[in-house]
């Protein structure tokens, strides 16, 4: 497939909804052509992996893969993130949460699936890379207690201590809650209302001074976080339409 000599520079939404999945793999290879060749297997490796254990999720219009790569995109790209540790963890922030049991492969009863797909995680791509993905899997909720408040709390609470995990977790917030408008159906007004009280959270967080972010990427974030608040009004309260 042809694409155009400006691919490096488009939204990747707009990636997204012309070139589809090709067109974010070829910005990915893209992005990865200044990492050394030992990184740019593991990334390539890592890419592959996120692939075949996301092969049958879509998200609602589109492939699940291709909310991955644009995680990590967003990272190499607009974060300016040269840790390869930190791009695959974000490739494969998801494989453990949705599918445990096929990473983790046959293991004995009584054993913990989601323990042990992280253990194939640090056996594969290093403990760092499996210490990042566990900060950003969901744990099992309690079903006596509302949902999103959980996911609040365990979002507050697991990135603490790992300020690498931050990165990850806004550049998955940034496409989920930032590209809300890009969802069609009930997915808009429930994401709406499972993201917003999570920006005071992160903004928080993304300020700290252990976050390993320059000045001018957490600007760019903190005014992502504004634009994700001013859709998140405009779809749970109705007052006009959400900015372009």
């Amino acid at each position: 497939m042809d694409f155009p000599p400006y691919l490096g520079s488009m939204p990747m939404h707009a990636i997204t909804e012309i070139h589809g999945e090709p067109g974010l793999l070829e910005r990915f290879r893209l992005e990865t052509l200044t990492f050394e060749p030992a990184a740019q297997r593991r990334l390539t490796e890592a890419l592959d992996l996120a692939a075949d254990l996301h092969r049958d999720d879509r998200r609602v219009r589109e492939p699940y893969l291709n909310h991955l790569l644009r995680v990590a995109i967003r990272m190499m790209h607009h974060y300016q993130v040269r840790d390869v540790d930190v791009i695959v963890a974000g490739l494969l922030h998801d494989a453990v949460e949705d599918h445990p049991a096929e990473l983790a492969g046959d293991v004995p009863d009584g054993v913990d699936p989601v323990r042990a797909a992280l253990d194939v995680l640090a056996g594969r791509f290093g403990a760092r890379v499996a210490r990042l993905v566990a900060a950003v899997t969901n744990p099992r909720w309690d079903p006596d207690r509302d949902r999103h408040t959980q996911y609040r709390e365990h979002v507050a609470a697991s990135l603490d201590a790992e300020p690498w995990a931050r990165v990850i977790k806004i550049s998955d917030f940034t496409d989920n809650g930032v590209g809300v408008i890009h969802t069609v159906g009930p997915k808009v007004t429930s994401s709406a209302r499972k993201y917003r009280p999570l920006v005071p959270v992160l903004r928080e967080l993304i300020a700290r001074p252990d976050t390993p972010l320059s000045a001018p990427v957490k600007e760019h974030i903190f005014a992502q976080l504004d634009l994700a608040e001013e859709r998140f009004h405009a779809i749970l309260d109705g007052q006009g339409a959400a900015p372009s």
